[in-house]
């Protein structure tokens, strides 16, 4: 199935499965970013930032959110 295909099956759903799709994409999407950052993590690839981060903490240039 092509992105095409899929765009135009999505403009045929009636409301109510419009919603539920939408809100199944977004969790699948959010899922997708979860496992991402897991990924990264374990890899390393954050470690750099983490230790930015932590040095600017350290050094009081946080701010509370």
């Amino acid at each position: 199935m092509t992105v095409d295909q899929i765009e135009d099956a999505v403009t045929q759903l009636p409301p109510n499965a419009l919603e539920q799709f939408a809100q199944w994409f977004e969790e699948y999407l959010s899922d997708q970013w979860d496992k991402q950052i897991e990924a990264d993590s374990l890899s390393g690839r954050l470690d750099a930032a983490a230790s930015r981060a932590d040095d600017d903490f350290q050094a009081g240039r946080c701010t509370p959110l």
